[in-house]
């Protein structure tokens, strides 16, 4: 049974659409960047509508790259959290790579204690599914260490995580944070929670997209386009 046509009723052509949805993901742009960039190419469309189509296919170009591409990823984890400004408040986004750079998952929160760690570390261990880390490295934050030990209770010897909390050795995921922050700089921050977290599903894909990081994904712009339009072609 084939999957419903997101497209169905938008008066933009698909081809339209998804153009608009990368460049605001994949580049610093904000909005009105994305609808002045269509405007030179003669398709006028009101930043608010672009807004709208982002937060549509951004989550659903995530479910559809992770549920037909998902690819392998390292065991070793590097798992950190930045702020975010949502709604002028500062928000935790938790975020977890492997040894390679590849994303694992983020998420989100309003608050930074071990509840928030708790979810985050369950949602990564379910994204990679069987691909379960045998260290993660962290900094000295007490809730990393609190949850680490939860998860490796029950566990044997030769099965528990090795945690590290060294700071200096969690560069990898700094830098990929820094990276983040060039993209969001220009986008002034978000209205509400549930809009950043749809926004950033579709930046958080976009970005693995660019650095080659599903199956059967090559990097270079042009294998980019193609890689977003088969997610489409392929529910047809």
């Amino acid at each position: 049974m084939s999957r419903r046509n997101p497209f169905k009723h938008h008066r933009f052509p698909n081809e339209i659409i998804l153009m608009a949805v990368r460049w605001y993901c994949r580049y610093p742009l904000s909005y009105r960047d994305v609808r002045d960039l269509l405007a030179e190419r003669g398709i006028h469309v009101d930043a608010a509508t672009v807004y709208r189509w982002v937060q549509k296919f951004g989550p659903e170009i995530r479910k559809r790259a992770y549920g037909r591409h998902r690819s392998w990823r390292g065991l070793q984890w590097h798992v950190d959290e930045t702020y975010v400004r949502v709604n002028g408040r500062w928000c935790y986004l938790w975020r977890a790579v492997d040894q390679r750079g590849q994303l694992i998952d983020f998420r989100l929160t309003a608050r930074r204690n071990a509840n928030a760690a708790r979810a985050f570390m369950r949602q990564a261990s379910d994204t990679v599914r069987c691909y379960h880390p045998l260290t993660i490295i962290t900094d000295k934050a007490h809730s990393y260490a609190k949850v680490i030990a939860e998860m490796n209770r029950g566990c044997g010897p030769e099965d528990a995580i090795r945690h590290v909390d060294r700071k200096h050795l969690n560069n990898r995921i700094e830098g990929d944070h820094g990276a983040l922050k060039q993209l969001l700089r220009p986008k002034r921050g978000f209205r509400s929670l549930s809009a950043a977290k749809n926004t950033l599903k579709g930046i958080e894909t976009l970005r693995a997209i660019k650095k080659g990081h599903f199956a059967n994904n090559e990097t270079g712009v042009h294998n980019e386009i193609e890689f977003v339009a088969n997610l489409f072609d392929e529910a047809a």
